[in-house]
Formats: C-alpha cells, structure tokens, sequence
C-alpha cells in the first residue's frame, strides 16, 4: 500500500484505538455510544473579514478522467471562499454521503455517524457579499482518499485575511465526493494504486496524479479567473497553490507547469512528481512536513532530493509530535471529542495554529509582498516547528 494512505490508515486507526473509554466502549460494540453528543466547529478564523462561500462543479471537457476514461470530461467539485461581509447562510462542512464514506473508508464508523461530521458548524456563509478589491487567489488541493472539506480550516482562515481560495475535488480521488445530480463518485484512483504490482508502480502512478492534479488546478484557475461570477476579486498576478500530501505534491506540480503560480506550499506530501531539475524558475516554496517522516534524515529521500532542486526563496520547517494529518482539519474535530493519537500527540489545536501560521505567512510574505519575521527562524512561540537546511 502507498505511503500516503499507509500513514493515512494508521494515524486514524491510533485514533480509534485512544478513543476516551465510553467511546473506545462502543467502538468495540460497533456503536456510535459516546460521541453522539459531540457537536464539531471549525475554529473561528483570525482575521479581520467574514467568510463567503460558493459552490462551483467544472467540467474539462478537453480532458478525459484519467481513472474513468469511459465517464467522459474530467469533472471538479470546487469551494470558492473569499472574504465578504456579514450575512448569508451557514455553509455545510459536506454531504452525509461524503462523511459516510469518509468515516468508512478511515474505519471509524463505528464512531461516529456521519450526520456528526456532515454537521460540522463552519464560517462561511452561502450567498455572503464579497468585499470590494482585488485579492490573491490560492488553489488549495487535499490528500489522496480526502475530500476537499478536510481543509476547510485553512481555506477560511486564508479567507478571513483577505484571500479568495479555490478548494478543489478531483473526481475519483477521495472515498466520496457529491457531484449535482445526486451523485457520489468513489476512490477508484485508490483501487488502481493498489492493483499496482509493485511500490515502483505505485509511485508512477502517482507521479502520474500528481500531473493530472497540476492540470486541475490550472484548469481551475482559468474558470475562476474569467467565468466565475466573482472573477473581479482575483488579482491574476497574484496566484499561489498549496496542498496537502498528494495535493502537496501537486501544487509543486502546477508550479512546473504554470507560470501564473507565483508561490506554492506542499504540506507533507512525497514529491512522487519530481521538481523539475531545472527548479521553478526561482519562485519561492514552502516545505512543511513531520519531523518523524520529513526531517533530512528521514525515509521519505525525496524532500531531500527536490529541497536541492528549489532554486528561489525556500524553507523546509518540520513540526514536532506531528502526523500526516497534522495540517489539516482531522485532529482539530478529533480533539473536540477528547481524542489524542499515541503516535502523534501534538494537540489538535496547535495543529491548527501552526498550520494556518506558517501558510499564512507564507503568502503574506510572497504574495502581498509583507515580510513575515516568523518566516525568518525559529520562533519562542513555536517551539514545536525546526528549520531546516540540510
């Protein structure tokens, strides 16, 4: 099995098995029992605007699936946030059919019920009126098996700060996405990988999706930039991309291929698609991983290989006590039931926190041209984050 969902697996399965005693209880009965009263809410966003949200299905039809060549024209599910002012109606975290997939796919099912995780109470607002201005834009693409809902944290504190986000599904990338007309498409990019007869077919195929990702999120940036009704907020020379784990690896990928992203940022991803030996034409990125599976010395040699071959402004920053889901919605939900995962045991919140931190300045630093101290070294505030320069 690939890394990716490996690392994937067994942090949730930790998960299942530190679950509080009333919970681990009905997990064992293959109950819900314990955790049914959780009510889950993305934290509040830090800065200074509301949060609007809207909701855009794409289709290439220059482009067919690559996991489904037979269903036509690559589809997209995509989360446009953008900062707006009050009013509008709660957006949903995701459909009951994506959590229930969700949940079944990273066997906890058993507990928790997926209108709990459906339900999760967000920021964004449904039919919010934006600010006026023209803002940066970030493509935001989540991990391989995930929906694009697991990084509504990050998307909505982007958002707050004065940045549009396009928060992108790739069709039969995750355990479920809903598409309009009722449908739920599955992982059969999943099945494929694990067909795969060997790891070294497996890594191609994901150098592959990885590819195939980089062409989504440029696909999605041409749409958002001239069709999307709210196209008048983005400032086209102000783009960026980040993403977690394949969708890390992804936003380096679209970098390669698409001059207009000036800045990316992969959170925890193997670079299954290499940087280019060439660099990125000296646009800056922003490596920020594990320190168990991403320090220099680690197993995963290929952070260390493409850190050499990034030939602009670069950092490479590994969280302590982190896992792979570390960066992304996951263990800040978890935490709120009194959940703690044994072999990564840095605390929900904080995950959040350095998260949205680090991101944020990021492209403060690289996109609105602010210069971030907290980019500069380490920081007293943030003990648990080292640099790295190998």
């Amino acid at each position: 099995m690939i890394r990716t969902r490996r690392n994937a697996a067994v942090a949730l399965f930790a998960l299942a098995l530190s679950l509080p005693a009333p919970a681990a209880t009905a997990a064992a009965m293959g109950t819900s029992i314990g955790t049914s009263d959780v009510r889950f809410a993305i934290p509040r966003p830090t800065g200074q605007y509301e949060v609007g949200r809207d909701t855009l299905h794409l289709a290439d039809g220059s482009r067919r699936d690559p996991w489904m060549p037979a269903a036509g024209a690559r589809e997209l599910m995509v989360s446009m946030y953008y900062p707006a002012r009050a009013g509008g109606s709660a957006a949903p975290y995701m459909t009951t059919d994506e959590a229930r997939l969700l949940l079944k796919g990273q066997k906890l099912d058993t507990v928790f019920k997926p209108e709990q995780l459906a339900g999760v109470r967000t920021n964004a607002h449904v039919g919010a009126r934006p600010v006026g201005g023209r803002h940066p834009l970030v493509v935001l693409s989540p991990g391989f098996t995930l929906n694009r809902a697991t990084l509504t944290t990050l998307a909505e504190e982007l958002a707050s700060k004065g940045y549009v986000v396009a928060l992108v599904d790739h069709a039969y990338e995750s355990f479920g996405t809903s598409f309009p007309g009722g449908r739920t498409l599955t992982c059969v990019a999943c099945e494929t990988v694990e067909q795969a007869p060997s790891d070294e077919a497996e890594k191609k195929l994901l150098a592959k999706a990885a590819a195939n990702r980089a062409a989504d999120l440029s696909f999605v940036i041409d749409q958002v930039t001239h069709a999307w009704k709210g196209r008048t907020l983005i400032d086209p020379r102000r783009i960026g991309a980040a993403g977690h784990s394949l969708g890390g690896n992804a936003a380096a990928s679209v970098m390669a291929a698409d001059r207009r992203v000036r800045a990316g940022v992969n959170m925890d991803g193997t670079f299954f698609a290499p940087v280019p030996a060439s660099g990125l034409g000296k646009r800056p990125f922003l490596m920020l991983g594990t320190k168990a599976q991403h320090s220099p010395d680690s197993t995963d040699t290929t952070w260390l290989r493409d850190w050499r071959r990034l030939d602009g402004w670069k950092r490479w920053l590994t969280v302590a006590d982190s896992g792979h889901f570390t960066f992304i919605d996951l263990p800040i939900l978890g935490a709120q039931a009194g959940i703690t995962d044994p072999t990564a045991p840095l605390p929900g919140k904080r995950s959040g926190e350095i998260t949205t931190a680090y991101v944020d300045a990021f492209f403060d630093q690289h996109l609105n041209g602010e210069h971030q101290p907290l980019l500069d070294g380490p920081s007293p505030g943030n003990p648990e984050v080292a640099f790295q320069n190998p």
